[in-house]
Order: C-alpha cells, then sequence, then structure tokens
C-alpha cells in the first residue's frame, strides 16, 4: 500500500502542515486500531485515510482523520492533502464525521475545501485560560462542534510570543485553542496559532479546521468575506477563506514531499 507524507497549505517542502496520506484498497476501512497504528508511526498532527464508494452513493469517497492518539471529526489540512493526491479536477465528495465535504482544484493550482461554518458563542474570559497562555486576553468564543477555544489577543506580536502552559491548556479545552489576532502584515489579514495537546498535537502547524471559526470571526470585524490568514507556528502556512453563510471555503496549495510503501 502507498503511502505519502503531503505539506499542506503551502507551495514549498518542509513548510505548512504535514500529514499522512493513505488511499486503501478495497471498499471498506480497516480496524480503528491498524489506523491508530499507523497514524501514531507516521507521527504527524494527522493522517488521513480513504476508500472509493461505490457508483450512486452519496460522495465519491470515505474519509477519516487520526492524530498519533485519537480520530478527529474534522481536518482540514489532511483533507488538502488527500486531495491533492487524488487531484480533484472535478470537484470530488467525501463522506465524512463531519457530513460531507468536497473538494476542487481551481484554474489557478488551488484546492478548494467546502466546509461547515464554526458557530462562535462568546465565553466569559477566564483568567486561569490567560494564565495558561500568559498573555492578556481580548475576548473568548467557543466554537460550536469543533470544540475550540478561540481567543483574541491584542496583536500579532502577543499571538507570536505565546508559550502556553500545555498540561493547563488540556484541562480547559476540549479540542484546542486558537490564538489569533490581527496581521501585521499587508499582504494577510489575520494570524493564528493552535495548541491542542488534548488530542495529541502540542501545536499544529497549520489548522483548516480552526479557519472555520476565524473566518466568520475576522469577517464580523473586518467587514469582509473572503480573507487571506496566516498560521504563524514555525513551520507556517497560509489558508484562504470565504464565507458563505454555514459554508466556509477553504483554499490552498499543497507539495508531496514521500511517498513510499507501508509494509503492515
Amino acid at each position: 500500500m502507498r503511502i505519502r507524507i503531503v505539506d499542506a497549505f503551502t507551495d514549498r517542502p518542509f513548510t505548512g502542515a504535514p500529514a499522512g496520506v493513505l488511499i486503501l484498497d478495497g471498499d471498506a476501512f480497516p480496524s480503528d486500531e491498524w489506523m491508530r497504528q499507523v497514524a501514531a508511526e507516521v507521527n504527524h498532527a494527522e493522517t488521513a485515510f480513504a476508500h472509493p464508494l461505490p457508483p450512486g452513493s452519496d460522495a465519491d469517497w470515505a474519509l477519516r482523520w487520526f492524530t498519533p492518539t485519537v480520530e478527529v471529526d474534522l481536518c482540514g489540512h489532511a483533507t488538502l492533502a488527500i486531495s491533492h493526491v487524488i487531484d480533484p479536477a472535478a470537484p470530488i465528495r467525501y463522506r465524512t464525521r463531519s457530513g460531507i465535504l468536497t473538494a476542487v482544484r481551481t484554474p489557478e493550482g488551488l484546492i478548494t475545501l467546502d466546509f461547515p461554518t464554526a458557530p462562535l458563542a462568546e465565553r466569559p474570559i477566564d483568567p486561569e485560560l490567560a494564565a495558561a497562555l500568559g498573555a492578556e486576553i481580548v475576548s473568548v468564543h467557543h466554537t460550536g462542534s469543533t470544540d475550540d477555544l478561540l481567543v483574541e489577543v491584542a496583536d500579532e506580536k502577543t499571538v507570536r510570543a505565546v508559550t502556553p502552559d500545555l498540561r493547563a491548556v488540556t484541562r480547559l479545552s476540549r479540542r484546542g485553542v486558537i490564538v489569533t489576532a490581527a496581521s501585521d502584515d499587508p499582504g494577510h489579514d489575520f494570524v493564528s496559532r493552535f495548541f491542542a495537546p488534548a488530542v495529541g498535537v502540542d501545536e499544529d502547524p497549520v489548522t483548516g479546521s480552526a479557519h472555520t471559526a476565524l473566518a466568520p470571526f475576522w469577517a464580523a470585524r473586518l467587514g469582509r468575506t473572503e480573507l487571506t490568514g496566516y498560521q504563524a507556528s514555525p513551520r507556517g502556512g497560509t489558508v484562504r477563506v470565504a464565507l458563505h453563510g454555514d459554508r466556509t471555503l477553504l483554499s490552498g496549495r499543497a507539495v508531496t514531499t514521500l511517498e513510499g510503501d507501508l509494509r503492515a
């Protein structure tokens, strides 16, 4: 079976968000335990597993995502990565735990994913969360089904300087914490970082699913529905977003950096 490592939301190797990609033989998933073991062996934030569905199904592929420790309900960068491998010249549909998701390659070479928009609910500022991040908080929102906390801070400098207490973050969030501020770079509208130690990812390099919350958050503040975000992790990556009500389009590029045979 072929296995690939694909860097997503970037056009250069060794940047963006690396993901494992496995296109499975047959018409069913292997055991959950096997997929968890493969994801742990790959040891990137997520590994995507997909198998084709028969003609007449509600989608073209069945798709699941695993971190090194757990299965997750939604993952943007691994969906971009597996779409890069499949190469969706025509729209392709994935059956997932978050419903039907689609991907298509644009004439410019970007891959655009159609994801559900995260509904934001403002929360009181928790002093324990501020202490865990080591930063003053401007606002906090819960992201609904993605189950993150979106934390606004004063500026990009603060986002880049955050060094969280990961044990405390694990206690305070079910999945992860998104830290965000307006960008100082005119090429980007906002910056973010994402910490998810509760699911085995201390800091995710680029998080597509987090941008389904960042899109409505910054659209409301900036008065525009098409925005560009930069995830300021050490690897870094760019996500273009377009807000369409209860759907968010996420666009980016991807590069295959490794391909080989899985012998297990």
